[in-house]
Order: C-alpha cells, then structure tokens, then sequence
C-alpha cells in the first residue's frame, strides 16, 4: 500500500450540506479534499462520509488523522 501524500497541512473548513461526499485519502485530487479519483493504482480508496445537516466542517488535508475525514490536529505533529 502506498502512503499518502500530505495535499496541505491544514484542513479545510467548509460549510457543507446534507448528503454523500467521498474524501480523498491519497493526497494527489486536484479537488481536495474531496476525492477525484486520483487514488486509481495507489492501492488507497477514498472514503464516503455523510453529513446529515447543515455543518461547518475541518477535512483534513495531511492525510495523517486518526478521525478521517476530520481533522483532529495531526497536521501540526508534521515536520
């Protein structure tokens, strides 16, 4: 399995509505975070997420979380 690639290293702050996203895992979209099918032969996928109501949203972007797709601050451990 490939590692991914850091795409930033902070996360995206977004007000996102009700409904299915799909994050990028790889770090390579050229829509982050939100995945563009870039992952295709890194042996990463991408991951689905719901949001169920209106919210203002951290994606991570390091690719590095321990609560993927939310960022929970391991961006500030990278060197």
């Amino acid at each position: 399995m490939t590692e991914p690639r850091v795409a930033d290293t902070k996360p995206a702050v977004l007000d996102l509505q009700p409904g299915a996203y799909y994050w990028c895992a790889c770090g390579h979209s050229v829509t982050q975070p939100f995945c563009d099918g870039s992952h295709k032969g890194t042996g990463l996928r991408s991951l689905k997420f719901e949001v169920t109501e209106t919210a203002t949203l951290a994606l991570c972007q390091c690719k590095q979380s321990g609560t993927k797709p939310f960022c929970d601050g391991s961006h500030g451990q990278l060197q």
